[in-house]
């Protein structure tokens, strides 16, 4: 007979077994392990990339004018020795005068700009109009970046590729141009995007920097309930240590500005640390949660960062071979959308406005400045150079670096692979990856074939989970299985990074 006590004590009493479910039970205890791996995951990422992004950044300041003014000295010096080649420089060379002439170019053309109207014009807009230009400022610099490396790649290689005809110079004016335009107005567009930061820093009510700081965290509602694959999710880490590496740079000249109109009181840095940090946290908070979620919601593990990690540590690691076909800023451009030229042509003109050299005990302090960020550059690379080959040699990639390259020839598809590397005994890999990486890139001559390293490097990224096939087989078995986007081929990031296939 039913009864309404009999029910309560069946509610009351009733037992279940959870083992009758081990395999659901353990797949969601495996997933609060994977979310809670995720931040130490990532941030060992993110960390690894923001000192990519330095070193690219501070091969502007340090590097850069070293090799223009040797590139410079071997043009002038070059009829004492005769031309003894086709060329009168070369290809790197040509492309390093070129970065130094825009960079001299676009911060004589940042002086017309003026920081201050800009900054008094932008700060007597109400807040929803800022919070909406802050908006359209995000998404144009993606546009930007997106864009603008195809602009600079087109004018070095419009400026090196061979020529039968001296007329066929006159081509690299356009392109010369057109890249000056692009670094001018990206430059123009950060100032404007630091601009609006330093007019919220310095509102009373920080009204506009809470609105800022939340629309961090509408980036999650765009992100995390779409589908994405380890090729996305690779896009999307590499456009997050970009952003959050140009936020850095951001800080640091809003830093600079309050500073100058404070005279450089060090007690006025204290009222602003606690902005930055709340900057700071939010970037890193978003962040986890985001990739958290995206890889719970897609059943992605944890270890895939470090095969993110691995796949950067090889664009380093091949990028000093004697082979390269990139500088390794430029590789860093490709990869995460960041590039340098116009930062750095803003944080110079920022920091010669703000700092004022006067006197030879002044320009002393300059030089010992350059010296130490030599030092630091110097020091960044080595210590880069030395965990990148640590990562390729834990991921086993090291062997990828002496695969057959591509190469082009009359009448034959490029993807034919020809063996180049013979391996001699007695020699580990070990030793080829420590020699190979400290040569220096040396000059093809023009009847040669070019030689490219093989982006099949990171095949095992894009291996299905449920397939456990070993990462050597042929490329012909591959050809059956669903085409899809190598790593090593994402050159940059994009605004649809999901429809990547």
């Amino acid at each position: 007979d039913l009864s309404l006590l009999r029910f309560i004590s069946a509610e009351l009493t009733r037992g279940y077994f959870l083992e009758h479910n081990e395999a659901k039970y353990t797949e969601r205890r495996e997933r609060v392990y994977t979310c809670m791996r995720i931040p130490k995951e990532l941030e060992k990422l993110m960390f690894f990339g923001i000192f990519l992004c330095l070193d690219a950044f501070l091969y502007v300041f340090t590097l850069l004018p070293l090799r223009v003014f040797l590139a410079m000295f071997r043009f002038i010096t070059l009829p004492c020795y005769g031309l003894r080649d086709r060329r009168l420089l070369q290809p790197a060379q040509v492309c390093d005068i070129l970065k130094g002439v825009i960079l001299v170019i676009c911060y004589f053309m940042m002086h017309y700009v003026d920081y201050s109207m800009m900054y008094h014009l932008i700060r007597g807009q109400s807040v929803i109009k800022l919070y909406i230009i802050y908006n359209m400022l995000e998404v144009a610099d993606r546009l930007f970046s997106s864009f603008g490396q195809d602009i600079l790649d087109a004018l070095y290689w419009t400026a090196t590729e061979p020529k039968e005809r001296k007329r066929a110079h006159i081509g690299v004016i356009p392109h010369f141009f057109m890249a000056v335009l692009y670094v001018f107005l990206h430059a123009i567009l950060i100032m404007v995007q630091a601009t609006t930061l330093n007019v919220a820093f310095n509102s009373h009510n920080k009204s506009l920097l809470t609105i800022m700081m939340s629309n961090n965290f509408v980036e999650i509602k765009g992100s995390v309930f779409k589908k994405f694959e380890k090729n996305n999710l690779f896009q999307m880490s590499n456009s997050d240590i970009k952003e959050r590496f140009t936020n850095y740079v951001l800080l640091l000249i809003v830093c600079l500005r309050n500073m100058e109109q404070f005279s450089w009181n060090p007690d006025h840095l204290w009222v602003l640390f606690p902005d930055v940090c709340m900057v700071v946290a939010s970037e890193i908070a978003v962040d986890i949660v985001k990739h958290a979620f995206i890889t719970k919601f897609n059943d992605i593990t944890a270890d895939v960062y470090s095969e993110y990690r691995a796949s950067l540590a090889f664009d380093l690691v091949s990028s000093r071979q004697k082979n390269a076909y990139t500088d390794y800023s430029d590789s860093v451009s490709r990869r995460m959308g960041f590039i340098p030229l116009p930062l750095a042509v803003l944080l110079i003109r920022v920091v010669t406005s703000s700092i004022k050299v006067q006197g030879i005990l002044a320009y002393v302090c300059v030089v010992l400045f350059y010296c130490g960020l030599i030092s630091l550059k110097v020091l960044n690379s080595i210590v880069l150079l030395g965990k990148s080959c640590q990562y390729v040699k834990e991921a086993k990639m090291e062997e990828k670096l002496f695969n057959p390259v591509l190469t082009a020839t009359p009448g034959k598809p490029a993807g034919k692979q020809q063996s180049v590397f013979k391996s001699t005994q007695g020699i580990s890999t070990d030793e080829n990856v420590s020699t190979s990486v400290t040569n220096q890139p040396v000059h093809q001559k023009e009847n040669t074939p070019s030689l490219l390293v093989t982006s099949n490097s990171d095949q095992f990224l894009t291996t299905p989970d449920g397939e456990e096939k070993d990462i050597s087989q042929d490329s012909s078995e591959l050809k059956h299985r669903s085409s899809k986007k190598d790593l090593l081929e994402i050159d940059r990031f994009t605004i649809c990074g999901n429809r990547i296939d």
